[in-house]
């Protein structure tokens, strides 16, 4: 029976010991994250919670004969709630406040701050990318 060779270790050389670690980047600061999560969990979770109850409300409805509901419509209420809370996921993030101050109960003046702060990252991203030395930016032709 052949032996099969080991797989090659990424690690790092044993004489060298082991490399030093660099310190640990955290981009969101842990109090705004955990802000964001509570927003997202309040602007996506009632609305889908709606959403499911127009299908348990339809069907109490119909069935117990109270209300002839076409399944269009049930369709569509219940859709529009999830749409709100497909929504309320970018409303939990730009409402937040980015800074050590928790901000507002909605948050509404953080959202043209926070879309501005997402704008120039955009922005410094894109001209990073496109280097110095990319001309003028207008189409050659």
């Amino acid at each position: 029976m052949a032996r099969r060779p080991k797989p090659k270790s990424f690690a790092a050389p044993a004489a060298g010991g082991p490399p030093a670690k660099a310190p640990r980047q955290q981009v969101i600061p842990e109090a705004v994250a955990n802000r964001m999560v509570r927003r997202i969990a309040i602007a996506t979770g009632t609305p889908t919670v709606l959403g499911m109850g127009v299908f348990v409300a339809s069907y109490l409805l119909v069935t117990r004969g109270l209300l002839d509901i076409p399944p269009g419509l049930t369709l569509v209420g219940s859709g529009a709630f999830f749409l709100l809370g497909l929504l309320g996921l970018s409303y939990g993030v730009l409402s937040a406040s980015w800074e050590d101050a928790p901000g507002s109960l909605l948050g509404v003046e953080q959202i043209g701050v926070n879309i501005s702060r997402v704008r120039a990252s955009v922005r410094a991203m894109r001209q990073g990318a496109s280097g110095p030395d990319s001309g003028s930016g207008s189409p050659q032709g």
